[in-house]
């Protein structure tokens, strides 16, 4: 007998575990408090692992998809000293499939295609009626049950509190992100310091990060280490994009003028405190309740976080299509979140380790990362 399934949050998690349950021909609920799929800015551009967010799109029946769309070329990395001199200098092999990037956005629609969302179904509560099924309540004031909801909710999950007290801590590390549109054009020499993928400039507990996207268009991230309020002590109001332009270029002064050209095209600027969860985070198993992605395992943005996110997604729509009534239902759900919780526990401990030694008092930290990671 197929179970009444619930997936709550429209990012790369849940609609990847739609997607696959979708492709068996099993029925699922997918509930976003976007009211539309264009509702915010999507973020900037991923690259999936082969072994990972690549093996997903391959359980969905999406890799060829992928493929055509994705950007082996955006493998590119160039990191340059804050003088402006470069220090290393990577190119993507034209065959080289390993990482390649696609835009969120592109990643988002590919994964959409038939799926049914529920747009603007904000869900504020989850509540277990033990074999009485899960009941969704909405800022709408409904209600409905289900027999598990999976909570692919994000950082901060109205569904976690159903299986977790924990809730996410600040890391110490702040994002100042900005855009750079039609870069080829309007900025030629920004178009050629970022290159086909990404450029990095590691200094004394700070960095810039350029990364180019499909479009013409380009990502850039200010990150420096700072209290989670450090806006309020210089009484910068965050919405003043020119007010924010002249604290981040005060920052960051000294460095070369190329570097600061970055943030001086750069439009408005979005606050992105980094924040975590614990790296060991697990819950007691709750029937009828689980969490993917974010909402399970929150960690620093180092490449691992969505790629995990969708394998647990695909994983988890194969093993629910061979579970029979509410008993299976239910061993599968415990079995696959013992199997999350220790992958997703490594992955937690490396990237922790690696936003340590990027956001630094020694840049050199920083280039051992990259050295140990990227092809010789």
């Amino acid at each position: 007998m197929r179970q009444c399934i619930a997936v709550v949050g429209s990012g790369p998690a849940g609609l990847t575990l739609a997607r696959v349950l979708h492709r068996h021909g099993y029925p699922v609920t997918v509930f976003e408090r976007d009211t539309a799929p264009d509702a915010r800015p999507p973020g900037g551009t991923l690259d999936l692992q082969e072994g990972l967010g690549q093996l997903a799109l391959d359980k969905a029946g999406l890799l060829a998809e992928f493929q055509a769309l994705s950007r082996p070329e955006g493998q590119a990395m160039r990191i340059l000293d804050t003088d402006g001199t470069v220090l290393r200098d990577w190119q993507a092999r034209p065959d080289d499939r390993a990482n390649p990037e696609i835009d969120r956005a592109q990643l988002r629609d590919l994964l959409l295609g038939p799926l049914d969302v529920q747009w603007g179904r904000a869900v504020t509560e989850v509540v277990p009626k033990g074999t009485g099924g899960v009941l969704v309540q909405f800022a709408d004031g409904g209600q409905e049950a289900f027999d598990l909801v999976v909570g692919a909710d994000g950082a901060w999950s109205r569904v976690r509190p159903a299986v977790s007290s924990v809730t996410p801590h600040y890391t110490g590390v702040t994002y100042l992100e900005t855009s750079l549109d039609e870069v080829d054009t309007r900025h030629p020499d920004l178009a050629r310091l970022i290159g086909d993928g990404s450029v990095a400039v590691y200094g004394v507990n700070r960095a810039l990060v350029a990364q180019r996207n499909s479009g013409g268009h380009a990502k850039v991230y200010a990150q420096f280490r700072a209290p989670l309020d450090w806006h309020t002590d210089l009484d910068l109001d965050l919405a003043d994009a020119e007010a924010v332009r002249s604290s981040l270029l005060a920052l960051f002064d000294g460095w070369a003028a190329p570097v600061l050209d970055l943030l001086r095209h750069g439009t408005a600027f979005v606050h992105r405190p980094l924040h975590v969860l614990p790296v060991s985070h697990t819950w007691a198993h709750t029937p009828g309740v689980t969490l993917l992605g974010d909402a399970a395992h929150l960690m620093p943005p180092l490449g691992a976080g969505a790629n995990l996110a969708m394998l647990e997604g695909a994983e988890l729509a194969e093993s629910l299509v061979t579970a029979g009534g509410p008993e299976e239902l239910d061993e599968v759900v415990r079995a696959f979140e013992e199997r999350m919780w220790a992958r997703a526990g490594r992955w937690a401990s490396i990237t922790t380790a690696g936003l340590e030694r990027l956001v630094s008092p020694d840049p050199s930290e920083a280039l051992a990362v990259f050295d140990r990671v990227q092809p010789s």
